[in-house]
């Protein structure tokens, strides 16, 4: 028998625990032999909050999958099948289907973003929207009032529209530097 990845469907927010299941499973029903691996993707998001304050989580990449490296018998399916939070395999007619290798490198290249192997991607969220209008309260603009033009989450920084001696100026901002000012 081959080894191949497959993909299973969990309850989304459950993938964790399932994997972690699936892990004493197998030990317990002694599969070390048919079931290999498995794979939560996951990426840590900083998201700022009004006042600059940051708050780092972790987020699944794919939410409600969990990828299971494992060679397909009855008894091998049966026990990945009925672990707790599992409601079924990714395949055709009921039947498990392997993704390809192309398959399995393009989600983990998803995953990993361009952060080097093995490191955990990091990406920004911010409730910041284009037009909303802030104020800057760090920095040498601290205390001035403007609108954002443009947010860019991924670079934790917004481009913003101040009145500067009677002029619009804009100014490229980290998220920190501002809070809503409504």
């Amino acid at each position: 028998m081959a080894k191949h990845w497959y993909i299973i469907h969990t309850y989304s927010g459950y993938e964790k625990r399932v994997q972690d299941e699936i892990k004493r499973r197998i030990e317990s029903f002694g599969l070390q032999n048919h079931v290999f691996d498995t794979k939560v993707f996951t990426e840590e998001v900083t998201e700022v909050k009004e006042g600059g304050k940051q708050i780092t989580r972790e987020l699944n990449v794919y939410p409600g999958y969990v990828l299971v490296r494992m060679e397909v018998d009855d008894n091998s399916w049966s026990v990945v099948r009925n672990t707790p939070g599992v409601t079924g395999f990714v395949g055709i007619e009921g039947k498990p289907t392997p993704i390809t290798r192309a398959q399995f490198e393009k989600m983990t290249r998803r995953s990993q973003g361009n952060t080097p192997v093995g490191s955990k991607p990091k990406r920004m969220e911010t409730n910041f929207q284009e037009g909303q209008s802030i104020r800057v309260v760090s920095g040498p603009l601290a205390d001035f009032d403007g609108t954002i033009t443009e947010v860019a989450p991924e670079s934790g920084k917004v481009k913003v529209s101040l009145t500067i001696f009677g002029r619009e100026t804009p100014v490229e901002l980290n998220l920190d530097q501002i809070v809503s000012a409504s």
